[in-house]
């Protein structure tokens, strides 16, 4: 049965926006120093002809969502024209509903089949990826919720549950086996968010690979804007906690080294957790244990600060059948680029994966269907980031306040391209600015992802698309 608050898409807007990195940002084999974030302007109308609008950001992180060795400006180039795609599939989606609803049928129903008939036309090329697809798609989802709270005049997160929503999670979800104890009939995202949600969160700050952790590693090309550059200076700057290492995963003595430096720099400045992100290169588990084993044996201090290890291992599960339980049994091991839906989380748990790492990235819809499939099976969570400027990161952080992480969220926009955040900064300093160890969401307020748009002095290039579409008589 339908509800009053239901709605349809009624238009996009869709932006282009470039943002420069102050640093460079190395992810696998490639370095980046510059983004495109898609922004979204989405256009909603409820059942009784009144509309709303909503907004998002997704930074079109081209060496995340597809490695390749095809040049990066040539996927990035493909990716831009397929936003521009979505922007026209989602105008004129004929769906009507909750953003849950709507987006899990346009990213089961339509994405597929958009995604085949663009590298369709393309087939002399190498295709585009599904993940890149999803955050491709994300922006528009992240919009529509956010539209759909403006319209209802209701905090987005307000409204996963049965006042809402038309259908429950067994909709939606399967439990691990068919005589498993767990049931998601009268169950709702609301039901799987976390009973506190605190306004101060932990943040986990990203060691890069190409990052200078003291002195000695400085060049002379690092920029001079005020801002920290070597580890030290942003462990006391920030109050910092929580560091994510960045590993190669083809090299053990260096990312051994690499560990055993930065944890010598953490213990000596106070921070609590450590983390260790090998970049989806290792095949092997021999390669995470050994690295483990001797880290608990040489170093057990270190050993006992790493609260996790995040995805070691390549991203398409079907192709990588990897058992990681050798793995798990040492450390928590968090899915993260695998993680592209729920059934791929469901897949990874029976391999061995223990915890899951969320992203607004692969969609607002996506991320809390995985998170109410993970805590219903006895998976932690983590929210991770993609180097989120902008609005991108208000999504992401309240995201990390709703689902109960095993430790805060990552975030790590603030040190690459901090001055990209500006407008968004100056509404919600505690977002763009790490004190004492910690964002701050208490800035955040009103209907949807409270993000006080009206309040930001961003002025937006051209539209790449401009599509309005009216599915109710007005």
């Amino acid at each position: 049965m339908s509800k009053k608050t239901d709605i349809r898409p009624a238009g996009t807007e869709l932006y282009f926006i470039n943002a420069s990195m102050r640093m460079p940002l190395k992810f696998g084999k490639e370095t980046i120093d510059e983004v495109v974030v898609a922004r979204v302007k989405m256009r909603v109308r409820r059942v009784d002809g009144r509309d709303a609008e909503g907004w998002a950001d997704t930074p079109m992180c081209v060496t995340w969502m597809w490695p390749s060795t095809i040049r990066c400006d040539e996927r990035s180039h493909t990716i831009l024209e397929f936003c521009r795609l979505l922007a026209t599939e989602w105008s004129h989606f004929d769906v009507e509903g909750h953003p849950m609803e709507i987006g899990h049928a346009f990213q089961e129903n339509a994405l597929p089949k958009i995604l085949d008939a663009f590298n369709g036309a393309r087939a002399e090329r190498e295709p585009m990826p599904w993940l890149a697809a999803l955050v491709c798609c994300s922006a528009f989802d992240i919009a529509l919720h956010d539209a759909y709270g403006m319209v209802n005049e209701v905090p987005v997160y307000e409204t996963y549950n049965a006042n809402y929503m038309n259908r429950d999670l067994s909709t939606y979800l399967e439990p691990a086996a068919a005589d498993c104890a767990v049931s998601f009939k009268g169950l709702y995202p609301e039901d799987f968010k976390a009973t506190h949600v605190p306004a101060g969160i932990p943040a986990w700050h990203l060691v890069g690979g190409k990052d200078p952790l003291d002195e000695s590693e400085l060049t002379g090309g690092e920029p001079d804007d005020g801002y920290p550059v070597i580890l030290r200076d942003w462990i006391r700057r920030d109050g910092l906690k929580c560091l994510k290492v960045k590993m190669v995963g083809n090299d053990s003595q260096w990312d051994y080294a690499r560990l055993l430096r930065v944890g010598k720099i953490a213990i000596e400045h106070g921070v609590d957790w450590l983390t260790s992100d090998f970049n989806c290169t290792v095949t092997d588990p021999l390669y995470v244990t050994s690295i483990l084993d001797k880290l608990m044996a040489d170093h057990p201090r270190l050993y006992g600060m790493i609260l996790y290890v995040e995805q070691p291992f390549p991203y398409e599960l079907e192709k990588n059948l990897i058992d990681v339980h050798s793995v798990s049994a040492r450390k928590p091991l968090f899915m993260d680029e695998s993680a592209h839906d729920w059934s791929k989380v469901k897949l990874g748990r029976t391999l061995g994966w223990t915890g899951v790492a969320l992203k607004t990235c692969k969609t607002q819809t996506g991320a809390l269907l995985s998170m109410s499939w993970a805590k219903a099976h006895g998976m932690t969570l983590m929210v991770q980031d993609l180097t989120n400027p902008m609005l991108a990161q208000i999504p992401h952080c309240l995201l990390a306040a709703h689902a109960g992480t095993i430790m805060g969220v990552e975030t790590n926009g603030v040190q690459f391209y901090p001055e990209a955040s500006r407008p968004e900064a100056a509404v919600h300093p505690g977002l763009y600015r790490r004190r004492d160890g910690c964002v701050n969401i208490s800035s955040l307020e009103g209907p949807g992802f409270g993000y006080r748009l009206n309040e930001m002095r961003r002025i937006l290039p051209d539209p790449e698309s401009l599509i309005t579409v009216h599915p109710y008589p007005v």
